[in-house]
């Protein structure tokens, strides 16, 4: 009954705010337009810009600088001149940047995580104009492309809150660099396949964002605000078609692959295993702006391994999704609620909680717009059943609805059934759903959320189901205030969602109590602009408070209050120091070195930190960092080092240290944890990579060796081999080891 009443609900609202639509052409749209034509003759990829229909195209030029300020144009020596036209297939751009060729490229890799310390060229589309989501396209003088998705949550520069960029998306478009010595050429061909997009739409949002990195500069064509980051969909210009370009016809992408693999389990002594699998990926476009994903089979032992960290929490610790199926329009389903406290977290799915593979059967997904101001997303999963566990069937739905200018409203209903034998069982279920409105002021210096939800889980009472959350913030060049009010009862449980402060182990009786807690979290920062500086950026100041408390009897089990300041350099270097209060209450024993466990209790102590990045465009950087102080009734030290050299642009060596000296009173033990992590990448060519990631973590028994081998053989069609291989620490010698070949062939129709 509440699934049909939540549908229903959702609808409802959505045909009851049809009134509110507005103009969404903002001023900045009315004064940066670029016109775009059909080119009358083929375009040819080459990085020449030869042309006729370049020759004819409107020009946009004169950028703004960005950051580190925002209120004078970029430096002729600089500036940026790009053009766009299209044909019936793909939508063109050339771009010309000019500035001396001693470009910085820190990898020749796609999508690497360097590549906005180097000198780029990107392009933002927003094609539906709506300020939601949109797509990224970037590229370096050595040709080495990037893409993005990006919604309308990207938020302030800096501020740990830029979760709308999603770069794990990867899709097919082409593009070629040449370089002279006083400037280097951009040519581009994105598909339209490749887009989501209204065929009626005329204007689509647009910006250009130049990477500088000799001045440590941003530029853009539309103007964005320096405490913005250059794709915030909110200040993007306006492009304008000439005629706007059709549906494509036969949108379909069918993506095979085939893996031949072998698996040891030398710790118990079992036989090799030797495995072939078949599986594929489908991408079908159900209109320009709606798109549908099935998966069958999938495998994800190509995707990196997850970077470890040292947990010093009592609560688990969230690792970022990176499988490529449930990265499009990902905000869909995943932005609701709060960073540490969401109803959806695509990782639940076929992934246990130490990152290990669950099998998939099968997946669909549909996902993008109905029209201009509405948006859905549909998933259904299947995973195979292990052992004495039975299979789970995870449905979700999502429904964003555009309001005013920038602001959302928005609902969910998750879904998670336990099955057997193709068969779903009724006693085994869990159920999420709820409803969020999110302002975003036109110029987005304000925000603020409200939502509500509820669960329903098989065997467990549906009262203090509840899960709640708003908050408000205000972003200036200058200050930034934030704060949020969120909580969940007792018996809320969100089988695909991530709360992890509501479960709280009892070392003495090794059971997880399940709790419900009210979490505020509050920040306050001013950053005073150093504009006449030729050396310094601006000094931070700021200010932040964490809160959680039991809803049962109010009683605060977490609290952290710290004053941090930062101080940035032109020269890319950077230095923070903080000071923080804390004061924990362990509600259960809980167990740091695996003697005794600390007593359930209050604990108040303090802490001192800071942190020093040299600058990032050296061949040679490094980033060394402290913090010390109490912890809980003991001591703890904790030191950071990490080096980082680049032979550019074939080669990356880094290597990060880490080590946490704990020392309790004698009862309770100490102990030391170490977390080093060496990592290789050389790039032979764009197309051929080798990457070694070592990993030794004290706190987890584990050395970890992952080595990948990748070739791009076509667009998006790459073969892999992959190596890893894990040892125990304490009593050194194998635990596991495996050997996997895959390939996979993106073949459109």
């Amino acid at each position: 009954m509440f699934i049909r009443f939540t549908f229903f609900l959702l609808f409802t609202i959505e045909a009851f705010f049809t009134w509110a639509q507005t103009d969404r052409n903002s001023n900045l749209q009315k004064n940066y337009q670029l016109k775009i034509s059909k080119s009358a003759s083929p375009i040819i990829i080459d990085g020449k810009v030869n042309e006729e229909a370049w020759r004819n195209a409107d020009v946009a030029d004169n950028f703004w600088m960005s950051y580190p300020i925002d209120d004078r144009r970029a430096e002729k020596e600089i500036q940026t001149e790009v053009r766009l036209t299209y044909d019936d297939q793909n939508v063109y751009i050339s771009a010309i940047c000019y500035g001396p060729n001693d470009y910085i490229v820190k990898s020749l890799k796609r999508d690497n995580q360097e590549f906005w310390d180097g000198d780029s060229f990107s392009l933002v589309f927003d094609p539906v104009n709506e300020r939601t989501n949109g797509f990224s396209f970037s590229v370096n003088p050595s040709n080495v492309q990037y893409d993005a998705l990006i919604s309308g949550q990207t938020g302030r520069r800096g501020g740990g809150s830029n979760s709308g960029i999603s770069s794990a998306w990867d899709n097919k478009w082409i593009s070629e660099i040449r370089t002279y010595i006083d400037r280097w050429i951009v040519e581009i061909a994105i598909p339209f396949k490749t887009l989501r997009y209204k065929p009626s739409q005329t204007t689509w949002g647009l910006n250009f964002i130049r990477g500088e990195p000799r001045t440590n500069s941003y530029h853009t064509w539309s103007p964005v605000p320096v405490q913005f980051v250059g794709v915030d969909l909110g200040y993007t210009g306006a492009l304008i078609w000439d005629n706007p370009p059709a549906a494509s016809k036969s949108n379909i992408s069918i993506i095979p692959y085939t893996l031949a693999s072998t698996f040891k389990n030398i710790e118990d002594d079992e036989p090799a295993e030797y495995n072939f699998e078949v599986g594929v990926d489908a991408k079908i476009a159900v209109t320009s702006s709606l798109n549908l994903d099935l998966t069958v089979n999938p495998d994800f032992s190509q995707v990196e391994v997850d970077q470890q960290v040292t947990n010093l929490t009592t609560f688990s610790i969230r690792f970022p999704e990176r499988r490529l199926f449930f990265l499009e329009n990902s905000d869909l389903f995943s932005d609701f609620g709060i960073p540490p406290m969401r109803p959806f977290f695509s990782r639940r799915i076929g992934l246990d909680e130490d990152g290990n593979a669950i099998p998939i059967q099968y997946g669909l997904r549909l996902s993008g717009n109905l029209n201009n101001d509405l948006r859905i997303g549909l998933m259904n999963m299947q995973t195979k059943g292990i052992e004495q566990s039975p299979g789970n069937n995870y449905t979700s739905f999502a429904l964003h609805r555009q309001l005013f200018k920038r602001s959302v409203i928005r609902g969910y209903f998750h879904n998670r059934q336990g099955s057997h034998d193709g068969e779903l069982l009724s006693d085994n279920y869990n159920r999420t759903v709820g409803m969020e409105f999110n302002y975003i002021s036109e110029e987005g210096k304000w925000r603020a959320f409200a939502g509500y939800g509820k669960s329903f889980t098989d065997h467990i009472t549906s009262n203090k189901n509840f899960f709640y959350n708003f908050g408000v913030g205000y972003d200036t060049r200058n200050i930034s205030l934030y704060t949020n009010l969120a909580g969940v009862g007792d018996n809320y449980y969100a089988d695909l969602g991530f709360i992890p402060q509501q479960n709280h182990y009892d070392a003495l009786n090794d059971t997880t109590y399940h709790l419900g807690f009210h979490h505020s979290y509050t920040r306050a920062s001013y950053t005073y602009l150093m504009e006449g500086s030729s050396k310094v950026i601006s000094h931070t100041w700021e200010l932040n408070n964490v809160i959680d408390a039991t809803t049962e009897d109010t009683e605060i089990f977490r609290f952290r209050f710290s004053g941090e300041y930062t101080i940035l350099w032109q020269n890319t270097s950077r230095f923070v120091f903080e000071l923080s209060r804390n004061v924990n209450t362990l509600l259960y024993p809980f167990d740091f070195t695996d003697e005794k466990p600390l007593p359930a209790g209050k604990y108040k102590y303090n802490t001192l930190g800071a942190m020093y990045q040299t600058d990032q465009r050296k061949l040679f950087s490094t980033e060394v960092g402290f913090e010390v102080g109490e912890f809980y009734n003991g001591k703890r030290a904790q030191y950071m080092l990490a080096f980082s050299y680049r032979k550019q642009p074939w080669g990356n060596f880094n290597l990060m240290f880490e080590q946490n000296n704990i020392k309790f009173p004698e009862a309770y033990g100490e102990i030391s944890l170490f977390l080093i992590g060496p990592r290789v990448e050389i790039n032979f060519s764009n197309q051929l990579s080798w990457t070694t990631f070592l990993q030794y973590n004290t706190q987890r028994d584990n050395f970890n060796i992952n080595s990948r081998l990748q070739w791009r053989f076509q667009p998006m069609s790459d073969i892999f081999i992959v190596y890893t291989d894990n040892y125990t620490i304490d009593i050194w010698g194998p635990k596991n080891r495996a050997l996997v070949l895959k390939a996979n062939y993106w073949l459109n129709l």
